[in-house]
């Protein structure tokens, strides 16, 4: 018997269909031969610094750095029941095997061996790697499982970076937020780099200054032509006076024939840019929508950094196009013979191929899909059909002409062969918000050499510099997939901060944390995120130095390097950091002051710990605990009924507890109906609406 391990329920419910596992139990799919479960996601995970010793239930410098010398897990209290089963399910008598079937990739492997480590489980184990939920792609990877061993180190390399995000994150967080008492001050390995980036662009908006320019041109009746830009308007003004009224005269013309090649197909980073760009989707939203798409067998693996399929993909490629050209009714240049072969780069493919829609599609009722899931898969389906759709070709014309003792310059592009582009241009006329066009074709007449224009008309228009566009999630994908890059060796695997797996996740964790604003599609530091990367040293916040770490996982991913290495140099500039950061910088201090809301004085201490909503801190005012984010309206009101109905105060000390353990203990709590007192714990729920208080009787002597 085989028992195979899922990532999530709904995974787990397609392939048991396709092994014939139909006897649903609590928790599991069994038959066949086969024991189908799942996880939850994450259902082991890192434990929190408490768990390595009382000092570090609370926050202070004094026991940083936390540097664990053994790595403790536990899962989560709403996710202990689904470990329960799989550990019982592993340790079934009649189980010999077990299957690894989360998603292909860096994360699900660390996401099995977690919950296989913390069972204990000593079993052999295989692993199923797809690219397609289709039934014939799961059929075919359970026919061809390869050894759990092929795929150790990946493990190693997922490890390393879930503890490298742990310390630094930990150290850093604690670190910065115990010297400046403001509020509590996220700090990660990837996301502190994010941030800097995005603070980094908006000084230069703020602080770009526009200046004059001015272009001169002459009317030459059917076209145009443009002379120098001047910065003064003087000057423009003289070339204008000497040109206007004169004979123009060609003095050459130049004409190039060009190509455009295909796009390539799309990774993960290239679709979310895309999609945001097109539709304004969010990066995390494309995901979802991806993710949806696969686990409906309708698109392939998402989490891919390939632009390539691999060579077995040719038939199944040359099928998908086949039916979007006809059946999809696609008009517009899409009557064409398909260049697969121009698709197919095995090289460039490692763990899996470009993203494409699979032959499912060509059997679903595509009407039914929520119209962003549907918004995607026509995306990824006109990328694919252009991808294989021939060049466009265009000729560019530059002609030079010469007036009143100056040059002017007529360009214009006359397209020969529309090529992929009359597919990619039918499908954006077809979006309900059409896209700006990326330019405007303009051809020039005939021109011939010494050809003579008479009393053309001159002109001089003004115009201003612009400053440098603020983040979109489109452009800041592309800067954090390029980070570092030029600072790093030609052959390196992977560059730029994150993975196309992360970035999403890391740019809703910084709006989530109060550092960024999203104001229609930019993106805008708060000024508590300008403030954190002016105290923060350039450690945390160096996109080459968290690029450099992004390539050495990926060398511990292909057994160039060893974990221990990479570890030792985390902890290393852990040690480092801690130690040169003994006390705040002065100047620095009054950033994060948070002013009392009763007295408007400026008071660092009122801060009691840190808001479970949004992670600033939550202060000490009046009439209860306010979250210190204007943003957020997280609050515990000191006048409530359940405290006062148990003749409880909610004052700083029982706040604090509830805030960081999420629990107090009292055992004294009054009761109305008996007259009598009773130990119990306190539990602080937050909706996200709202605060609500809860009793706990278990644990009566506290602990």
């Amino acid at each position: 018997m085989k028992f195979v391990i899922c990532e999530k329920p709904s995974q787990a419910q397609s392939y048991a269909a396709v092994l014939n596992a139909k006897k649903r139990q609590d928790g599991f799919f069994e038959g066949g031969g086969y024991v189908v479960s799942w996880c939850f996601g994450h259902l082991v995970e890192l434990a929190a610094p408490g768990a390595y010793g009382e000092q570090y239930k609370r926050w202070s410098r004094d026991t940083l750095p936390i540097l664990p010398d053994v790595w403790k897990y536990e899962a989560s209290k709403d996710k202990a029941k689904q470990l329960s089963v799989l550990r019982s399910l592993m340790n079934r008598a009649d189980v010999d095997s077990i299957v690894c079937a989360t998603d292909a990739g860096r994360e699900g492997q660390l996401i099995f061996q977690l919950v296989y480590n913390q069972c204990k489980c000593k079993k052999p184990v295989q692993r199923l790697w797809i690219s397609s939920m289709e039934d014939s792609a799961v059929r075919d990877g359970f026919a061809k499982l390869r050894p759990g061993a092929d795929y150790d180190n990946l493990c190693r390399a997922a490890l390393c970076r879930s503890q490298a995000d742990w310390l630094v994150g930990i150290n850093a967080t604690r670190l910065f937020s115990c010297l400046y008492r403001g509020s509590t001050l996220n700090v990660g390995r990837v996301q502190t780099p994010t941030l800097a980036m995005i603070v980094c662009r908006e000084e230069a908006v703020s602080g770009f200054v526009s200046e004059p320019f001015y272009t001169l041109e002459i009317d030459c009746g059917s076209f145009a032509a443009s002379g120098e830009k001047q910065k003064d308007a003087e000057a423009a003004e003289a070339v204008r006076a000497a040109a206007d009224g004169r004979d123009a005269v060609v003095l050459s013309v130049e004409k190039v024939k060009k190509t455009a090649a295909p796009p390539k197909l799309y990774d993960l980073t290239t679709l979310q840019r895309e999609a945001n760009r097109l539709f304004g989707f969010t990066a995390q939203q494309t995901l979802d929508y991806t993710q949806s798409l696969y686990e409906k067998k309708l698109c392939s693996y998402p989490r891919t950094d390939s632009r390539y399929l691999s060579g077995d993909m040719r038939g199944t490629a040359e099928s998908i196009i086949a039916w979007i050209q006809n059946d999809m009714k696609r008009k517009d240049g899409a009557d064409f013979s398909p260049d697969v072969g121009r698709l197919i780069n095995d090289k460039a493919v490692t763990d899996h191929h470009a993203i494409i829609p699979t032959l499912e599609m060509t059997k679903a009722d595509l009407t039914s899909l929520p119209s962003g899931e549907c918004d995607i898969l026509n995306l990824i389906a006109c990328r694919l059909l252009c991808a294989a759709a021939p060049v466009h070709v265009y000729e560019t014309a530059a002609a030079v002409l010469e007036c009143g003792g100056h040059k002017f310059t007529a360009k214009g592009k006359t397209i020969i062969t529309d090529g992929w582009k009359a597919i990619d241009d039918a499908f954006k006329a077809s979006l309900k918000n059409k896209p700006e066009s990326d330019e405007e074709v303009t051809s020039l007449p005939e021109l011939t050499e010494g050809q003579v224009f008479p009393s053309v008309t001159a002109s001089v228009k003004e115009g201003k510099t612009s400053p440098p566009r603020r983040y979109t999630e489109d452009t800041l994908l592309s800067a954090m997939e390029t980070a570092g890059a030029e600072d790093m060796p030609d052959d390196a695997e992977r560059k730029g901060l994150g993975t196309p797996a992360t970035r999403a996740a890391i740019i809703e964790k910084l709006i989530k944390s109060g550092f960024v604003e999203r104001s229609k599609k930019n993106l805008t530091p708060t000024q508590k995120g300008v403030n954190l990367i002016k105290i923060l040293p350039d450690t945390v916040k160096s996109p080459l130095l968290t690029a450099e770490w992004e390539q050495k996982l990926k060398l511990v991913e292909r057994g160039e390097l060893s974990d221990a290495a990479f570890m030792d140099g985390i902890a290393a500039m852990t040690r480092k950091l801690v130690a040169d950061h003994a006390a705040p910088v002065e100047e620095y201090i009054a950033l994060f002051a948070i002013p009392d809301a009763g007295d408007g004085v400026t008071k660092r201490d009122a801060i009691v710990g840190p808001c479970p909503r949004c992670g600033s801190g939550v202060a000490d005012r009046p009439k209860g605990f306010f979250c210190s984010s204007r943003a957020c309206r997280f609050v515990l009101w000191k006048d409530n009924r359940f405290f006062e109905a148990k003749k409880k105060k909610l004052d700083k000390k029982t706040a604090a507890a509830l805030l960081k353990e999420g629990r107090v203990f009292f055992s004294d709590l009054y009761s109305k109906k008996t007259g009598k007192t009773y130990a119990a714990a306190v539990l602080l729920e937050d909706t996200g609406d709202r605060t609500n208080y809860k009793l706990d009787f278990n644990g009566r002597d506290g602990k």
